[in-house]
């Protein structure tokens, strides 16, 4: 049963969709669910599109989140954020993280960190520490965060408690790319901090994602926040619904029936409303009965 926020602080949520395709029935569930934890708690609720990473960007994705957002009765309480004007403060948050020594740089390539994988047997992808203690003269590619020893465990509000030992699930993780563009991990740290933001709802997908996220996070100097995942949405083949699958755009000539759909996706039942002012006036005290308690 998902689990309530102490009713003890200011909350400030928020949805932060990467614009590399139209709003489809994934994302609009967990825009959905992080409006109304929001408004059930008398929140805030900011929009923040993370494009920073202009390969998989498609030019106006983002303009079309917000338009279709509005179209569902949901606009953001505060200027939206584009992580494009972000940069300086990325560079002052991986400054701070080089100071402390946890930062270093790393020069080995996709192919040579699978190859070690396979080699040390450890699961792919996993980073297995081969630059820590420097590159052997070899030019870096990218900047790694430096790992701590042991396991961060948080417990979501909606899948419960959760445990991972990121040195050896993920290893030192990426902050700056072997092309020059930001980590996600990095951003979305910053971003929430800079925020103040208390509470993100997001999809399960990015469970996985927190530790290293909460560990970034107190680096910084920050509290993390708390976090709740709620359930993915997914295609006939039982993958996460994404522009990759062929996830097709959510219908926005029907509005209010797509979000009934996104409400019975979290578990709740028709509403039978006539507009989307109408379904979201009646969905919120339900969510704050049912989620918030």
């Amino acid at each position: 049963m998902p689990t309530s926020p102490s009713s003890e602080h200011v909350y400030r949520g928020r949805f932060a969709p990467s614009p590399t395709g139209r709003l489809h029935a994934g994302s609009l569930a967990a825009a959905l669910a992080s409006w109304l934890d929001a408004r059930a708690h008398g929140g805030a609720w900011i929009v923040r599109i993370e494009d920073i990473d202009p390969p998989r960007d498609v030019p106006g994705a983002g303009e079309s989140f917000i338009e279709d957002l509005a179209r569902f009765g949901m606009t953001s309480d505060e200027p939206v954020v584009w992580q494009h004007d972000r940069y300086a403060a990325y560079e002052a948050a991986l400054a701070k993280l080089t100071a402390a020594g946890l930062v270093f740089g790393c020069a080995c390539s996709r192919k040579e960190i699978f190859a070690a994988d396979l080699r040390l047997r450890l699961p792919p992808g996993v980073y297995p520490g081969t630059c820590r203690r420097g590159t052997g003269g070899r030019p870096a590619r990218s900047l790694r965060f430096r790992v701590p020893s042991g396991t961060v465990s948080f417990t979501d509000r909606w899948c419960g408690s959760f445990t991972q030992d990121v040195e050896h699930a993920v290893g030192d993780f990426i902050l700056r790319r072997a092309d020059g563009l930001w980590a996600y991990q990095l951003a979305v740290v910053v971003d929430d901090l800079a925020a103040e933001i208390t509470d993100v709802v997001r999809g399960a997908d990015l469970v996985d994602n927190t530790p290293r996220q909460i560990l970034l996070t107190r680096a910084l100097g920050g509290e993390p926040p708390r976090y709740m995942h709620i359930p993915l949405v997914l295609n006939d083949e039982g993958e996460k619904l994404s522009k990759q699958a062929g996830a097709r755009p959510v219908d926005v000539s029907d509005p209010t029936g797509s979000l009934e759909r996104a409400f019975a996706h979290l578990g709740f039942p028709r509403i039978g409303a006539d507009s989307p002012e109408a379904f979201l006036r009646v969905a919120v005290p339900l969510w704050r009965e049912r989620i918030v308690g």
